[in-house]
């Protein structure tokens, strides 16, 4: 029995396994979509490990916070997609990550995979069809701790407090989340950056006509504005905007030491895949 590349594609749907996977499938099952299924669930065993290659750009961020709020542990697991990342299953296996990494303090991935949470992984790979994959892990301390995790999982932060309560940690941690600072005080910025920002700014249109006098004083209060816009201490509480973040700690008795922001995905590179052109240069 023939087929052709819509069988292809609804084959890869109902699956999650590769084109050429499908096609090999359908090829040695004459055609029949169903009879392709069949042989390749019966050789599931092999799944987890030719999904490694796929991108998994999705997921959620999980964290836990010590009962004493001076220590707090935060994993990344991803997936390929976002219905992937919203399934039980999912879920429970990221709760299950973050619970090894608050037990086994392990301050890297490859310290706390063990071969219990390599299997376990395997087993959903399996189960859901998605490559997922613990890309990071956070172990925080200090004085006070606590974390903040928005409503779609995908974006939390964890803070460090100098005195003051858990609460206002964590009302800072949500503030992190809403606007990302860059670094804690305007002094924390690396030099790098502000060189940068003052290249970029010294080779703005408005600066061409003006006095070396008038241009160095432009791009001061270009920079400083730059520095107050992107220092954690220096922005405007988000939930308060008359008070700033470093204001909002200090009437709380406490100094922001640090701050952790994690966003599900950041710095991976997904590439856009036409599947039509995908399958006809393959078929």
């Amino acid at each position: 029995m023939a087929f052709s590349a819509k069988d292809v594609k609804e084959l890869r749907d109902r699956t999650g396994l590769g084109m050429m996977e499908c096609k090999k499938a359908l090829t040695e099952a004459g055609g029949d979509i169903d009879a392709a299924i069949e042989e390749l669930r019966k050789a599931s065993g092999m799944k987890a490990a030719k999904k490694a290659g796929r991108t998994a750009a999705e997921g959620i961020v999980v964290i836990k916070v010590a009962a004493d709020n001076k220590s707090a542990v935060a994993v990344e697991v991803n997936s390929e997609t976002d219905f992937a990342a919203r399934d039980e299953n999912f879920a429970a296996f990221a709760n299950t990550v973050a619970e090894a990494a608050v037990a086994s303090q392990a301050d890297s991935v490859e310290a706390l995979m063990t071969d219990e949470l390599v299997a376990a992984r395997e087993a959903l790979v399996q189960k859901i069809g998605e490559n997922i994959t613990v890309r990071r892990v956070f172990a925080v301390e200090g004085d006070v701790v606590d974390a903040y995790v928005h409503s779609n999982n995908k974006i939390a932060a964890i803070v460090v407090l100098e005195g003051g309560n858990a609460e206002t940690a964590k009302d800072v941690a949500m503030h992190v989340t809403a606007v990302n600072p860059q670094v804690v005080n305007k002094e924390d910025m690396p030099e790098d950056v502000v060189a940068k920002e003052k290249e970029i700014i010294l080779a703005q249109p408005d600066m061409a006509s003006k006095p070396a006098e008038i241009a160095e004083k432009m791009v001061t209060g270009r920079i400083n504005k730059f520095l107050a816009e992107n220092s954690l201490v220096e922005q405007p509480f988000v939930k308060n905007p008359d008070l700033k973040v470093g204001q909002f700690a200090k009437d709380a008795g406490a100094v922001v030491k640090s701050f952790t922001r994690i966003e599900v995905g950041e710095g991976i590179e997904v590439e856009e895949v036409d599947f039509a052109a995908e399958v006809a240069a393959q078929l």
